[in-house]
């Protein structure tokens, strides 16, 4: 019950002195290898904010950390769950052990779309409603509604 964002292998860098993945690293691989990979599917990511100046900035998160990771690990990023209203995103994802099959961690996030020009938050442009609603649309058997911290902030 998933969609498939990407696969990253731990690095020597990310370990600790417990000999395992230091935490500060799993937000790191859920930022920058889930959730940009997400704001790239909704056209949000780091060419918007180039070029549009619009993004998305995160203002909440739930982090669990379920079992450890080790050096040279690779772990699949999915994201399990995604809904929005006209300003905010609310996204699950989990890492999956691609060996073994453990989840190892599991974020859910609050975003907020963003006027960078301006630094205020601001309402999606209609084809990027159309993409979050296709993406929705298309994936909504694969999502898990359990554990859901945000979803009362949705204002719909």
């Amino acid at each position: 019950m998933s969609v498939y964002l990407s696969t990253q292998k731990v690095i020597k860098d990310w370990i600790d002195y417990n000999d395992h993945m230091n935490v500060s690293y799993y937000l790191l691989m859920f930022d920058k290898y889930g959730a940009d990979t997400l704001n790239n599917i909704f056209m949000m990511g780091e060419h918007s904010a180039k070029t549009n100046k619009k993004s998305t900035m995160i203002v909440e998160s739930h982090i669990t950390y379920n079992q450890e990771l080790q050096l040279n690990d690779e772990v699949d990023i999915n994201c399990i769950y995604f809904d929005h209203d006209k300003k905010r995103l609310q996204y699950k994802m989990e890492m999956i052990h691609k060996k073994k099959k453990y989840l190892a961690s599991t974020i859910e996030i609050l975003a907020l779309y963003v006027d960078l020009k301006e630094r205020k938050v601001a309402e999606f442009e209609d084809e990027k409603i159309k993409i979050m609603d296709e993406f929705i649309s298309k994936n909504k058997s694969e999502f898990n509604y359990e554990n859901l911290k945000f979803s009362s902030k949705l204002k719909k």
